[in-house]
């Protein structure tokens, strides 16, 4: 999503070029790229200047969508949404901790779009290095 984002601007972007530009295999993008465009986040062009594009500006998309999309269960535990799972659920503190941990995560990844991650806007906290993956 952030490859498409830098080139958003250029036109369609074949899933060969970006696995040479982030070291990733084709097969794996096909498998990531069915369910983003099934979610309507990207687009496919076919032809000989064909490939993917995304299907609204790079600043529309958030982080914290994409990670939902792909990751599927968007609780960081399973107590959260599963309360039935556990017997001590109704007075468990340590679940009602994770269940707050859960909200401020993806608070924050909603707040981060891919044009932030695109165009490098985030600043590392911490003594972060902010080396990262891109996809």
């Amino acid at each position: 999503m952030v490859d498409l984002a830098r080139n958003y601007e250029d036109g369609p972007v074949q899933i060969g070029d970006i696995s040479k530009r982030q070291n990733v295999s084709v097969k794996y993008l096909e498998q990531i790229i069915r369910p983003l465009k099934k979610a309507h986040l990207v687009i496919s062009v076919r032809g000989a200047k064909g490939g993917h594009v995304l299907a609204r500006k790079p600043d529309e998309i958030t982080l914290g969508q994409i990670v939902r999309l792909l990751e599927g269960q968007s609780d960081l535990v399973e107590c959260i949404s599963q309360p039935e799972k556990c017997s001590m659920s109704d007075d468990c503190q340590v679940r009602l901790a994770w269940k707050e941990a859960t909200r401020a995560f993806f608070e924050k990844l909603d707040a981060i779009t891919i044009a932030d991650l695109a165009g490098g806007s985030l600043e590392a906290e911490n003594g972060d290095s902010g080396s990262s993956t891109e996809t």
